[in-house]
C-alpha cells in the first residue's frame, strides 16, 4: 500500500493493516518516523513531501474512506494541482482543489479545497495521482481564478502543451457556466482565433486597437511543394509578413538559439518579411511593435512578387454563440 501510494497513507488504511491507532498517533508526533501531512493523512517516511506526494495527500484526504483512493470514483485531483503534475507553468500548486461528488461536502484546509460537483468527469491518473481530464482542471482553474493575465495564460498553456483542443475546453467552460465572466470570456475567444501565449494575446489586444489587418495566429506555412517551413506567431498571408514572439527563456542555449534564426532565415528565404519581438516588448513597447509591423506590411504592398510560402491546412475558429 505505501509503495502504491508514495508512502502515504490515511490512518483507517493502517489500522485497517493491524497498525494499532495508538502506534499511528505515537509515531506521528513532531520528531518521529512517520508525519501527519493532513487529517487522518500520515507520510510514512522521515524527509519532506514533494509535490506529488502533497497532490496525493490531498485526494487521500478528500476520498471517501471506504473507497479505494486511487479509483478517482470519490475524489480527484482538478485545478491548478492537476494542471501543475502535468508541467503546466504558473499553474498554483496549492492550495490543491479536489473534487468530490456533490452533495457531499467536506471541512477544507489551508492545503486543500474541496469542491462539491454534480458534473463527475471522467477521471484519468497523472504521475501516480487520480485527477481530471486536463480540460476539466483548466475549466476549474478558471473557475477559481482571480488574475486575468493568469487565466489567459495558464488556459493559453494547457493548449499550447496539445492537452486539449480549444473547442473543447470552451464547450467545457460554456458547460460550467464560466464564459459569463469577463477574463474567461475573453481568454477562450484568444484561443479559438489562434492565440496560444500571453504574449501573442497582448499582441493582439495591441493589434485590435489599430487599423492594421487581423493576422492568422499560429498558422503553419509550407512550401508550394508541402514541406513545412514554419508556424510564426502571427502571419498576415496577403502581404507575407511574420511576426516572431521570442523569449530570451527558451534561447539560453547555443542550440536554441541557431534554430531560432534557422526558422527566420527559412521564412526570409521565401519572401516573408519578419518583425522580430520578445515578450516584454510586446507588454511594456507595445507602439514600437505595431510601428515595425506597420512599416513592413506598407513595404510588402509594393513588391512585385508574393512571397511563396502557403498557410495550409488552417482556419480562423468561429467563435460560439456566448451563453447568457
Amino acid at each position: 500500500m505505501a509503495r502504491r501510494q508514495f508512502n502515504l497513507a490515511t490512518r483507517r488504511q493502517l489500522t485497517a493493516a493491524g497498525v494499532p491507532d495508538a502506534t499511528v498517533t505515537s509515531r506521528s508526533r513532531p520528531g518521529g518516523p512517520w508525519q501527519r501531512l493532513l487529517p487522518r493523512v500520515h507520510l510514512l517516511q522521515t524527509g519532506p513531501p514533494d509535490r506529488r506526494q502533497r497532490a496525493l495527500a490531498a485526494v487521500l484526504y478528500a476520498a471517501e474512506p471506504t473507497a479505494d483512493p486511487l479509483s478517482g470514483s470519490t475524489a480527484a485531483l482538478t485545478g491548478g494541482a492537476a494542471l501543475a503534475l502535468l508541467g503546466i507553468r504558473e499553474a498554483p500548486h496549492t492550495p490543491a482543489d479536489v473534487l468530490v461528488r456533490a452533495p457531499r461536502r467536506l471541512t477544507g484546509t489551508p492545503e486543500v479545497r474541496p469542491l462539491p460537483t454534480s458534473r463527475w468527469p471522467r477521471t484519468i491518473t497523472v504521475r501516480g495521482v487520480p485527477s481530471t481530464r486536463p480540460v476539466r482542471a483548466a475549466a476549474d482553474f478558471a473557475s477559481r481564478g482571480e488574475h486575468p493575465d493568469r487565466i489567459r495564460s495558464v488556459l493559453a498553456q494547457v493548449v499550447q502543451a496539445g492537452w486539449c483542443h480549444p473547442h473543447d475546453l470552451h464547450a467545457e467552460l460554456r458547460a460550467a457556466r464560466l464564459l459569463n465572466r469577463p477574463a474567461v470570456r475573453a481568454a477562450a475567444a484568444e484561443l479559438l482565433a489562434g492565440v496560444r501565449s500571453i504574449a501573442e494575446a497582448r499582441a493582439r489586444d495591441a493589434l485590435a486597437a489599430t487599423d492594421l489587418p487581423t493576422p492568422l495566429w499560429n498558422a503553419r506555412l509550407h512550401t508550394p511543394d508541402g514541406t513545412f517551413l514554419a508556424s510564426p506567431d502571427g502571419y498576415w498571408p496577403d502581404e507575407g509578413v511574420a511576426l516572431e514572439i521570442d523569449s530570451a527563456e527558451y534561447h539560453y542555449t547555443r542550440d536554441s538559439w541557431h534554430a531560432t534564426l534557422r526558422r527566420r532565415l527559412r521564412l526570409e528565404a521565401h519572401g516573408i518579411l519578419v518583425v522580430s519581438a520578445t515578450p516584454s516588448m510586446v507588454r511594456d513597447t507595445p507602439a514600437d511593435v505595431v510601428a515595425a509591423l506597420r512599416a513592413l506590411l506598407a513595404l510588402a504592398a509594393g513588391r512585385p512578387a508574393p512571397p511563396t510560402a502557403l498557410a495550409r491546412g488552417h482556419q480562423q475558429l468561429p467563435l460560439f454563440a456566448e451563453q447568457r
